[in-house]
Order: structure tokens, then C-alpha cells, then sequence
């Protein structure tokens, strides 16, 4: 490769995504709404992309989300890393939606709202520079909608949080995390701790991890 090629990989909620960029130039990318297999589809995803993927620099999803495609995500980036001897770095998925409603027409401050588990959603405010503006919060659908939060709200729960609202003032973008869309994360959100965001206790364990490419 004579030029920086990255790697992003979304798998923390039920959208699965890969995308291989030269610079910030998409080469390649797909994404796909599974729900459940993000093991068994990723790898081959990744395989696909020019150059089975090779990069120098690798994205990859921190969550919160699914417990187990979290760590999917994380043990996949971690093993391509050491396989390419690329560097790693985790970015967190209500971040990349905020970012992906912002480019959508927000441009102002976004409120996100994610499935979570048992029942409740994953709420989080960013403002108008895709910053979080507080720690990621799990809440029953009720206490979401009582809570105060931004006129734009993206997510795949934004139009039932909207739907729940006092206020007609809402605008709900029903948005999943897509790799193809990570040039638009603020560079600050990127981090070395690959270390999951959970927001909640988890609720599964992978009985295996996805494996490194050849």
C-alpha cells in the first residue's frame, strides 16, 4: 500500500458494518441489519473488502450495544492489529450515530437513543460539535421520555422517545452505525483504551470470539 489505509468495524448493535478507506476516501464498504450472526459475518465482511482489508490503522466500536457483538468487534480489531502490526483504535457507537444525524441536516445538538437491554434504551446527549455532553445513561423508555433532551433525537428507539415527548418541537432520525460514516467522528472521540462501554451490566457471554484474518 503506498498510501494510510483504514479499517472500520461497527458490530454493537444489530447493524453490522465494514468499510476501508484511503485516507478519508471510501474505497469500499457494505452494511447490513442482522440482529444476531455478527461472529459468523464479520470476518467474511472484512474478506471482501480490497485486499482482504489491510490497513494501518484499524476503528473499531466500542459500544454501548449488544454485549456480545461489543466483544466481537474489540477481539477482531485487536487480533487484525496484531496480525498487520496496525494501530488500534475505539471510538464510542452513540458517538458515530450522533455524528451520522449531525451530517444528516442537524448540525446542532443531538440527543441519541439506542435499544439497550431488559427493556431499556441507551440515552445520551452530544452538542452541536458531536461532543458528549454526559455519561451515557440506561433507562426504561418512561424515565427517557421524562427526562429533558435535544430537538434533533437519532437512533433506532428515536421515534418512540419523540413519539413519548410533550413537545411536537422533536425530530426523530432513525439511525444505525455504519463503519462508511467514521471520517465523521470528532478525531478527539478516538481512543487507545479499547476497553468496552457497556452502559449496563452484561447480559451474555460469547461462548467464542471472532478470529483473525489470514
Amino acid at each position: 500500500m503506498t498510501s494510510h489505509r483504514t479499517l472500520a468495524i461497527d458490530c454493537a448493535t444489530a447493524a453490522c458494518s465494514v468499510a476501508l478507506f484511503e485516507r478519508e476516501r471510501l474505497l469500499s464498504g457494505v452494511h447490513e441489519v442482522l440482529g444476531r450472526g455478527h461472529a459468523e459475518r464479520l470476518v467474511p465482511m472484512i474478506a471482501d473488502l480490497p485486499e482482504k482489508g489491510r490497513a494501518d490503522t484499524i476503528l473499531v466500536s466500542l459500544g454501548p450495544g449488544s454485549f456480545t457483538g461489543v466483544r466481537i468487534g474489540i477481539a477482531t480489531a485487536r487480533a487484525l492489529g496484531f496480525a498487520w502490526q496496525a494501530e488500534v483504535l475505539g471510538y464510542p457507537t452513540l458517538a458515530l450515530v450522533a455524528a451520522m444525524a449531525r451530517a444528516d441536516d442537524a448540525q446542532g445538538p443531538v440527543t441519541v437513543c439506542m435499544n439497550g437491554g431488559h427493556g431499556e434504551w441507551f440515552v445520551q446527549d452530544f452538542d452541536a460539535a458531536g461532543l458528549p455532553q454526559a455519561q451515557v445513561a440506561s433507562l426504561a423508555p418512561a424515565a427517557a421520555a421524562a427526562r429533558d433532551f435535544h430537538a434533533t433525537v437519532a437512533g433506532d428507539r428515536a421515534a418512540e422517545l419523540v413519539g413519548d415527548a410533550p413537545h411536537a418541537r422533536h425530530r426523530a432520525s432513525d439511525i444505525l452505525p455504519d463503519a462508511r460514516a467514521t471520517p465523521l467522528l470528532p478525531k478527539t472521540l478516538l481512543t487507545h483504551d479499547l476497553g468496552p462501554i457497556y452502559g449496563r451490566g452484561p447480559d451474555a457471554t460469547p461462548s467464542a470470539l471472532a478470529g483473525a484474518a489470514r
